[in-house]
Order: structure tokens, then C-alpha cells, then sequence
């Protein structure tokens, strides 16, 4: 069955973006139920109450009938409790999903400066004698540097390379102010504070290139921190990260 995606989120490229969006369009029944109910109950009271003569006004809308009403209350007092049960299921396990712990391949630090980011990879790979690891910075390209096809204030001079199908641990922090790494597509938005180490975990489902910007106004140049990441298979990125030590 083809994916139900909404028209204003991005490609999603992980397992989380995905159930993200598969728990807004869930819960976007329940509100489009909502919105035609309650408008249908104020258009019957308006006519019924306020446009029909008294005399022309059915039974089952007496006043008496509707004020009073034993079921009616019931209802409106169940089913919103039933409806938030329903949204609270599913949104838990996500939760619980986006805040597991795991056996991770990978652990990425993401450090926000002003106005760039410093990226620190490590590795700890079964089949490697020792632990690798190895830090650079990502900048942002200036208009008169971009090719053609790239994306103004969205490409960085370094781009992140991670695998595809491993579990990544992504740290961040900051050594200045408050930052916010931010990338829609896998559904991550995580505040780098100073002094303090968050984390966020990834598992990318396909290959591809993935832009996204700092969330969190730091500055004057707060708009030009982008975020690029590059989602290749396991094998180029093992001889990527080998050949950058």
C-alpha cells in the first residue's frame, strides 16, 4: 500500500518521520470528524432555535429536550475522553520509539558555533582493532561559490556522509549559545545548549542528500548555519571514514 504523506512535509527518511506523519494523518480523521460534527450541531441549533417560528419547532429539538439531555451529555463527555485515548496510544509508543536506547554503530556530536558546525564522528566498528574517530567544520556556501542545481543557504562546504541502515547516535551542544540542529526529513529537532549533551538517535532507510538549518534564533547570522547531510551505503562510508584518519 502506497504511504499516505502530507503535502507539506518532507520526503521522510527514517522510520520516525514516518510514523510521525502516519500519527498526523491519524489524527487528522479525528479532527476533520470534529469540525464536520460540530458545525453541522451549530447550523441545526441556529436554524432550528433562531430561524423557525416556535410554533414550526420540531419535537426533538424542544429546548426542554436538549438542555437536560441525559444521553447528550454522555456523549460529549465520553467521546472526547475516548478520542484522547486513542491519540494517546499511538503517540506513546512513538515516544517511546524516538527516546529508545540501542546498540549504536555510530555516535555523531553535532556542536553549534557561531555561525557553523563542528561535527565529531566516531566509530566503533567489530572488525577494527581500536576506535576511530575524527572532527571537522561545516560551513555554508556563499552565493557566488554555488554550482548550478545547488540550494542557496542550504549548502555547506563539508557535508555530513553517514550510512544507511545503522543506528546513529547524534550528541549535540554548543560552545557559545543556544543552537538547534534541525533536519525535517528524519523527523530531528534537538536543542544544542552550552555546557550541556543532548542526544537524538537516526536510522536512515535510503541514500540521498538531506538539507536542514539551525531552529533556534542564536544571532545576526542565525539564517546561514545550514545543515547538509549525505546518506550513502554502509561499504562507501566505511571507506570514506577509513581514508579520512
Amino acid at each position: 500500500m502506497k504511504r499516505l504523506t502530507s503535502y507539506y512535509f518532507q520526503d521522510p527518511c527514517t522510520p520516525i518521520m514516518e510514523s510521525l506523519i502516519d500519527l498526523h494523518t491519524f489524527i487528522m480523521f479525528y479532527v476533520v470528524g470534529i469540525v464536520v460534527l460540530v458545525s453541522l450541531a451549530l447550523i441545526l441549533v441556529v436554524y432550528e432555535f433562531y430561524l423557525v417560528q416556535p410554533p414550526q419547532l420540531s419535537d426533538s429539538l424542544q429546548a426542554r429536550t436538549v438542555i437536560h439531555c441525559t444521553w447528550l451529555e454522555l456523549f460529549w463527555t465520553t467521546a472526547p475522553a475516548a478520542i484522547l485515548v486513542s491519540i494517546a496510544l499511538p503517540s506513546f509508543a512513538l515516544l517511546y520509539a524516538m527516546e529508545e536506547k540501542g546498540d549504536y554503530h555510530l555516535s555523531v556530536k553535532a556542536i553549534g558555533h557561531q555561525w557553523y558546525w563542528e561535527y565529531q564522528l566516531v566509530a566503533d566498528y567489530r572488525w577494527l582493532t581500536s576506535l576511530v574517530q575524527f572532527t571537522f567544520d561545516s560551513y555554508m556556501v556563499s552565493d557566488d561559490s554555488l554550482e548550478v542545481g545547488q540550494f542557496r543557504l542550504l549548502e555547506v562546504d563539508r557535508k555530513l556522509v553517514l550510512p544507511v541502515n545503522t543506528p546513529i547516535r547524534v550528541l549535540t551542544s554548543s560552545a557559545d549559545v543556544i543552537h538547534s540542529w534541525a533536519l525535517p526529513a528524519a523527523g530531528v529537532k534537538m536543542d544544542a545548549i552550552p555546557g550541556r549533551l543532548n542526544q537524538v538517535n537516526l536510522y536512515f532507510n535510503r541514500s540521498g542528500i538531506f538539507y536542514g538549518q539551525c531552529s533556534e534564533l542564536c544571532g545576526v547570522n542565525h539564517g546561514f548555519m545550514p545543515i547538509c547531510l549525505k546518506i550513502v551505503l554502509p561499504t562507501d562510508f566505511n571507506n570514506r571514514f577509513l581514508n579520512s584518519q
